[in-house]
């Protein structure tokens, strides 16, 4: 585990006067992919609708297939692990510290050659 990653664990989120413990927080197992599951960090309620964080985990040799987020955009940040994306057909592979922007619409997916953590980011609000 990478030492971001474990800093993250141990860390606290803050939104508006909302304190979360982020190691107490679930995970919640993505309802269509195996092997997928997610932490919410910062969730619509907390912001309005306008943004979202969630940590995502996806076990090795397991991916979240090729999606769309209608009218989100969304910011991948790679905290751990080894894997990859493919925004429509161009591949981007996936190592600590390889930050992404996805653009609303626009079919991706992600595969994970080794345990992969990502922090995903959206605009306006996943959940």
């Amino acid at each position: 585990m990478s030492i971001v990653l474990e800093q993250i664990f141990q860390g606290k989120v803050v939104a508006g006067l909302t304190v979360k413990d982020v190691d107490s927080l679930p995970w919640n197992n993505h309802p269509a992919f195996t092997g997928v599951a997610l932490k919410h960090l910062i969730t619509g309620t907390d912001t309005e609708g306008k943004f979202s964080c969630h940590i995502v985990r996806v076990d090795t040799g397991c991916e979240i297939g090729t999606h769309i987020h209608e009218g989100k955009w969304e910011l991948h940040e790679v905290v751990a692990g080894k894997g990859y994306c493919v925004l429509e057909n161009k591949k981007v592979d996936y190592d600590t510290g390889i930050v992404t922007a996805i653009p609303a619409d626009l079919p991706h997916s992600v595969v994970a050659e080794e345990q992969l953590y990502l922090l995903a980011k959206f605009v306006p609000a996943f959940l």
